[in-house]
């Protein structure tokens, strides 16, 4: 693992469910109620805390994003964030797709929070490409990034050789 973009982004290959960062970002759906893949994984290694809080918090509309607690994850805290179906060449979509980023990081921020893991949002069942997504996503961290001195890291970390190279090639890796 290295250091990219001024040394506050990183990524890895790998479980976000194990990263040991203070929160980790989660791909949700709309109801905040666990569902595949990275959310499913998520509520399933954390534990019934988590759908607790996130059965309170009632959803999450598309482009923003709400905290809970970590349950057992090693993380304190899961930012669940809603990204965009993938829609063909919709700015909307890649404008949504970037909010999801940078709420996730607002609400990093305004709780506190040094440390955030993302998981790479939208592109499994939304079926968002990862060549169109990665850079969406950099750019936002790294926009959010310049303005904010208070994250002190943003790890991408990413399930798969094929998304890891995407993003290490993005990230001049």
């Amino acid at each position: 693992m290295g250091t990219y973009l001024g040394g506050r982004i990183d990524m890895v290959k790998g479980d976000i469910t194990l990263q040991d960062t203070e929160a980790i970002v989660n791909a949700a759906d709309n109801k905040l109620l666990g569902g595949g893949g990275v959310d499913g994984a998520i509520h399933t290694a954390g534990g019934p805390k988590i759908l607790e809080e996130c059965r309170r918090i009632g959803g999450c509309p598309t482009g923003e994003a709400r905290i809970t607690t970590g349950g057992r994850l090693k993380a304190r805290y899961v930012i669940h964030t809603v990204g965009p179906v993938y829609r063909y060449g919709s700015k909307v979509v890649a404008d949504l797709l970037a909010a999801a980023y940078r709420n996730s990081l607002k609400l990093a921020s305004d709780n506190g929070i040094k440390r955030v893991a993302f998981s790479s949002i939208s592109t499994g069942i939304y079926g968002y490409p990862i060549e169109e997504a990665a850079p969406i996503a950099i750019e936002a961290v790294d926009d959010y990034l310049d303005l904010h001195d208070d994250i002190e890291l943003v790890r991408f970390v990413l399930f798969n050789d094929r998304d890891y190279t995407v993003y290490g090639e993005l990230l001049g890796v």
